[in-house]
């Protein structure tokens, strides 16, 4: 009993460390904030539940069959991991670069029923994919995935990655549902350095994503 509470609680540790940092909850929310201005708070729950749910069983879908789908289109982790991490870092450099007048641009209001329809349409793309589980989140689960014990796969670990992408997923459903409430806390300043804070987290965390994937590949060219 105590060895099937260890392997449970070491591949829930494994795969929430991994992938919270990457996925970082509160940076997607004040993204989706941003562009999802007018949401209201029915709009925005609903907002919410759906990306959760996208991001479960994009993340659960890398974990079980992302490997198989890269090894039959012949495509390297290391390669998936550079192509991520620039992506991950472009990401963050605009929204370093951004100015606060644009974000600061009034914009007038959609009507009520074509907003929700909007935002549904935008509920995986782009809201899910890549804003909330990007390039670089995916290639980390591709990578645990790939990571299993030798002995095979057990019914614990099963449990461990299902209590594991649910906690995650959970983490951003809260994050998204109530940015709106924390943006009123920080008012507009405070706004504005939470994003400035929050992108340069993104970008660092794709140069390193970049980094890892080209050492891999310089040390594929030279082998020990």
């Amino acid at each position: 009993m105590d060895t099937v509470i260890h392997e449970m609680t070491k591949t829930i540790l494994l795969i929430v460390a991994a992938l919270f940092p990457i996925i970082n909850p509160p940076a997607a929310a004040f993204i989706i904030l941003s562009l999802t201005p007018h949401a209201t708070e029915t709009e925005r729950a609903d907002l919410a539940r759906r990306i959760a749910v996208n991001s479960f069983v994009i993340l659960l879908a890398s974990l079980s069959v992302g490997a198989y789908l890269l090894s039959f289109l012949g495509i390297s982790i290391p390669v998936l991991r550079v192509a991520g991490g620039l992506i991950i870092a472009m990401a963050g450099w605009n929204l370093l670069q951004s100015s606060d007048d644009d974000s600061e641009e009034e914009t007038l209001p959609e009507p009520a029923s074509h907003r929700h329809g909007s935002l549904r349409s935008k509920a995986f793309y782009p809201l899910t994919l890549p804003v909330t589980v990007g390039p670089g989140a995916i290639s980390v689960a591709i990578a645990l995935g790939t990571g299993t014990p030798r002995s095979g796969l057990q019914p614990v670990h099963f449990i461990g990655v299902g209590v594991a992408l649910a906690l995650l997923c959970i983490t951003i459903y809260l994050c998204v549902r109530f940015v709106a409430k924390v943006q009123r806390l920080l008012g507009p300043s405070g706004t504005q350095i939470a994003m400035r804070l929050f992108a340069f987290a993104i970008f660092c965390i794709g140069m390193q994503i970049l980094w890892l994937g080209l050492s891999e590949l310089l040390n594929s060219l030279h082998p020990h």
